[in-house]
């Protein structure tokens, strides 16, 4: 089975051919090598910068212990990633919130020393301190098992991918023997496959994560109920309270716990995440071990 970095070092490669194939189909010799340079410049920033870039995105203000957040059972929101992070014998993550609605919640970071974990506004609303702790657990086990840098720099590289066509049209498009024109069926093509090629490389890493993050998280909380119940709240109220930053970057959406685009119940091929119903189904039959 493939660890993460050999997953991560094929992301990269499988991407970089891609742009590659892309630039000489649409500019010939000069379009590969400038494509070559892109790719690896997006390379180099997916690794070093995406999990800022991220946190960016969505507007995610960063809590400490002077800090902290919300009130009531909520103001403990930080304490709670600490003690959970020490369950799991992980260095302390920066902890963040977004003032979003649609409750949701997602870790980032190349590695366990330089993670991040966040959560909406939306999550803290409908969640009791149990089940938000139960979804920080998850998160948590994303950072332990070096989920994080894969799914960082697959949101990054997808949405790279799917501009490819507007890059590829800098250099004319594919040509025809004899005429300086674009070929329409060779940009009609990069149009669709590209975009389709960086949901595939997604859909291939995101699904078995999650029930290995449910266990996992379970095991740190000692909780799984918790979780449990956490996922169908979330599931619920997810898919009737749209979210304007993931729409409007569906790469981000893998990074989530529960798909926040609104074709999420648009099951299986082109989904990116498990059936909620068959993660509490699997996450219940663990109570009896807690």
């Amino acid at each position: 089975m493939f660890g993460n970095w050999t997953k991560t070092f094929v992301l990269m490669a499988a991407i970089t051919a891609l742009f590659v194939a892309v630039g000489g189909a649409l500019g010939g010799q000069g379009g590969m090598l400038i494509a070559l340079l892109l790719a690896g410049g997006m390379n180099f920033y997916a690794y070093w910068f995406s999990d800022q870039a991220v946190l960016k995105m969505y507007g995610a203000v960063e809590i400490n212990p002077e800090n902290n957040f919300g009130e009531g059972r909520f103001k403990g929101y930080y304490s709670m990633v600490k003690e959970l992070a020490e369950n799991a014998q992980l260095p302390m993550p920066r902890v963040f919130v977004i003032n979003e609605s649609q409750p949701n919640a997602f870790a980032t970071g190349r590695n366990p020393e330089h993670a991040a974990v966040a959560a909406t506004t939306g999550i803290m609303q409908i969640l009791d301190a149990r089940e938000l702790r139960g979804v920080m657990a998850h998160e948590l086990a994303h950072v332990k098992n070096r989920d994080t840098l894969i799914s960082t720099i697959s949101a990054t590289v997808a949405g790279a991918i799917s501009s490819i066509a507007q890059f590829g049209m800098m250099f004319g498009g594919g040509h025809r023997d004899g005429d300086d024109r674009p070929n329409p069926i060779i940009g009609i093509l990069i149009m669709v496959l590209a975009p389709l090629a960086a949901s595939l490389i997604q859909m291939a890493i995101s699904r078995s994560r999650e029930y290995e993050a449910d266990r996992m998280g379970a095991e740190i909380s000692r909780d799984p109920k918790a979780l449990a119940a956490a996922l169908e709240k979330i599931h619920s109220y997810a898919h009737r309270i749209p979210n304007p930053v993931a729409e409007a970057h569906p790469e981000t959406g893998q990074m989530m716990i529960i798909n926040p685009l609104s074709g999420a119940d648009l099951a299986g091929l082109f989904s990116t995440h498990p059936q909620t119903e068959e993660r509490i189904r699997r996450l219940l039959s663990l109570a009896h071990q807690y």
